[in-house]
């Protein structure tokens, strides 16, 4: 796990606390997309589990002895999601993806890689994209694979791609 550096507001009472005035509300549902975006990056994460969120260092600041509730959790990931940065996985909304990028800024970021590796018309399999040498310094290595799959998805609608299955694995063509 990677050391993360808590911004200011981590320490101070109020912050876990979703405030009723709306442009002080505002600013803090911005802190907290934020710290929560760079939390899941520098832990390789890509989901929430609202039921278990606040026993997570994330959510709960046992030195200040706060801790956000599910509820508050929530406000934030449904303001999230109003962004294109989050979408519940289950209907109830317990579970949530988070997207450090949006799937469209996933997309294009692999796309460019395949582009500069010349991967032009060649079929890549899902795995090579996650775990193959080619993409170990690339931000996208090791990726949640249902994140990388609507990135690709979203790639495809605009024509970039192909997703495609073959012998139990999974590919993409790039155009």
């Amino acid at each position: 796990m990677a050391e993360v550096v808590w911004p200011w507001q981590y320490n101070f009472p109020p912050f876990f606390t979703i405030q009723p005035h709306a442009e002080t509300r505002a600013k803090q549902l911005e802190a907290w997309q934020q710290l929560i975006a760079i939390y899941l990056k520098s832990n390789k994460q890509s989901t929430i589990d609202i039921r278990e969120a606040s026993n997570s260092p994330l959510f709960n600041n046992t030195s200040i002895n706060r801790k956000l509730s599910p509820e508050s959790i929530l406000t934030i990931l449904e303001d999230m999601a109003k962004s294109g940065k989050a979408a519940p996985v289950d209907k109830s909304k317990n579970v949530w993806e988070i997207y450090w990028h949006s799937l469209d800024e996933w997309g294009n970021m692999i796309y460019n890689w395949a582009n500069i590796n010349g991967m032009n018309n060649t079929v890549c399999t899902l795995f090579e994209l996650r775990e193959g040498e080619n993409s170990v310094r690339e931000e996208f290595h090791g990726l949640d694979m249902n994140v990388l799959i609507k990135a690709l998805k979203s790639l495809e609608m605009k024509g970039k791609c192909e997703l495609m299955e073959f012998d139990y694995n999974q590919g993409v063509k790039f155009f």
